[in-house]
């Protein structure tokens, strides 16, 4: 039997963590068996356990992967404020807010990483860590008096607004949210408004 490279087995698995990614933002971890997850990737059912233990590594794996990419994305770009609005703005798009399957892994999977087990909410907990870091040093730059905690600000406002504007039907008020949400998330991130007491 001829054997694989290990970057033929370093692609396949990429691919297969990419692809699964997309499927886990669209149709959700239970919604999304093994059988669709390879077919996705153009493997068999026998392949998968070639690169993963259980649907659960998979999963774990899929997370910390994609929270990867979004800190690579935050961190590439050049230090300071406007930074901050150029992702904010790409962030709450309808674009963004119209395909789950190539955007934030949170605004699609938060309420099911929640259900996961702990290898899973440890990726997550790892990657989020990760992405608010990357976000506060953006937002230290000019003005560091409290970046950590905006940065959390902001994170927590842009998940739950791209959420909420794509739980609602109504296209208008959708719209609203993500218009609304990016007025509130630069103003955390330009620190105009005093913190509470």
């Amino acid at each position: 039997m001829a054997r694989y490279a290990p970057e033929h087995k370093d692609a396949t698995r990429r691919r297969m963590i990419e692809t699964s990614g997309v499927r886990f933002k669209r149709d959700g971890f239970d919604r999304a068996g093994i059988s669709a997850l390879v077919a996705d990737a153009g493997l068999t059912n026998g392949a998968f356990y070639g690169h993963f233990a259980s649907k659960d590594d998979l999963i774990a794996t899929v997370v910390s992967e994609q929270l990867a990419v979004q800190v690579a994305r935050v961190e590439a770009l050049p230090p300071g404020l406007s930074s901050v609005e150029t992702f904010v703005r790409e962030y709450l798009s309808p674009g963004h807010r119209d395909d789950p399957g190539n955007g934030c892994p949170s605004a699609a999977l938060l309420d099911e990483i929640t259900r996961q087990d702990h290898s899973t909410r440890q990726a997550y907990t790892d990657g989020a860590r990760a992405l608010i870091d990357a976000i506060a040093r953006h937002l230290a730059v000019g003005d560091s008096v409290g970046a950590q905690d905006r940065a959390i600000g902001l994170f927590t406002l842009l998940v739950s607004s791209l959420q909420l504007a794509r739980a609602v039907t109504d296209p208008e008020l959708s719209d609203q949210i993500l218009t609304s949400a990016y007025q509130n998330a630069m103003r955390i991130a330009d620190n105009s408004t005093p913190s509470p007491s």
